[in-house]
């Protein structure tokens, strides 16, 4: 079988201090990869500020920004001119108290290639999500672009194989999760790593169950919460995985990094001829899966 090559990059950063200064960085990340010949971009959750969900305030749904807006205008534009495929993550207005986690997608081109909104909404300590996003309305929907058809889910997503395999069900091509996602600085080192490895081990087994291609960009970097809390550690380790599981590429925990890594989308085809789970599923048995619990 003839391969099929795909340079992606996926830009792990942190937060600047600014939505003009992050995203500076941003453009500057795209014309590197570009410039290396990288044709899909994948950035992390939220990238034009601090992960403000930490605390629940109104005053942060002032971050938030309609889709199209000042932040699709220019990074369409970067998209235009470098082109690349990239995948951006926004908080988004879609009209007053309704507001979303969206990741939008352009083509190679300024204009919005697809949108997908976050459909898993976590609160949790210092990720108190549901105060600010409504869940998604779009459903697990691939966007279709000139690399392939793209399963793009959102940081908490990727903790539900059900999310992934409807992607894979509806025919993506690759499994990206644009992410923000640390520790509690009180955490002592075993936990830390559990948590770490669980985050990595559950996306390897989309990858492996699915037969996808999964790219994950996570955020970095310590960022104090707003209301005096403990704040977060990002922990980083963005990476690249093959349809088998197998690591293509991995970034550190704490810098700043562009990952650049060559997926073979042909590999999927064979992988999955071998290990056909498609094929052996027993959609006939699978009714209570629609139950929120088995009583």
């Amino acid at each position: 079988m003839n391969s099929k090559s795909l340079k992606v990059a996926l830009l792990q950063e942190t937060d600047r201090g600014s939505t003009a200064a992050n995203l500076d960085a941003i453009e500057s990340a795209l014309r590197t990869a570009a410039s290396a010949g990288v044709q899909l971009v994948l950035l992390q959750e939220l990238h034009n500020g601090p992960y403000f969900c930490q605390h629940e305030s109104v005053d942060e749904f002032d971050r938030a920004e309609s889709i199209p807006g000042p932040s699709t205008q220019r990074l369409g534009a970067l998209a235009a001119e470098l082109k690349l495929v990239v995948v951006a993550s926004l908080f988004e207005r879609r009209a007053a108290g309704l507001y979303h986690n969206t990741a939008v997608v352009f083509d190679r081109s300024a204009e919005i290639a697809g949108v997908y909104r976050k459909m898993h909404i976590p609160d949790d300590p210092a990720f108190y999500e549901k105060f600010y996003f409504t869940p998604g309305d779009l459903g697990f929907e691939p966007i279709q672009t000139s690399v392939g058809r793209l399963g793009v889910l959102v940081c908490w997503d990727q903790w539900y194989p059900e999310a992934a395999r409807l992607m894979a069900l509806a025919g993506a091509d690759l499994l990206l999760y644009p992410t923000a996602i640390g520790w509690d600085p009180s955490d002592d080192a075993a936990e830390k790593e559990r948590q770490r490895d669980a985050w990595i081990t559950v996306q390897r087994s989309h990858a492996v169950a699915n037969g996808l291609p999964v790219l994950s960009t996570n955020r970095t970097g310590f960022e104090a919460a707003p209301d005096g809390g403990r704040g977060i550690r990002f922990w980083g380790s963005s990476f690249v995985a093959g349809p088998q599981g197998e690591f293509l590429a991995r970034a550190s925990e704490d810098k700043a990094e562009l990952l650049i890594a060559d997926i073979d989308l042909a590999r999927s085809e064979s992988v999955r001829r071998i290990w056909p789970f498609l094929r052996d599923r027993r959609i006939d048995a699978y009714a209570d899966m629609l139950k929120r619990y088995r009583d």
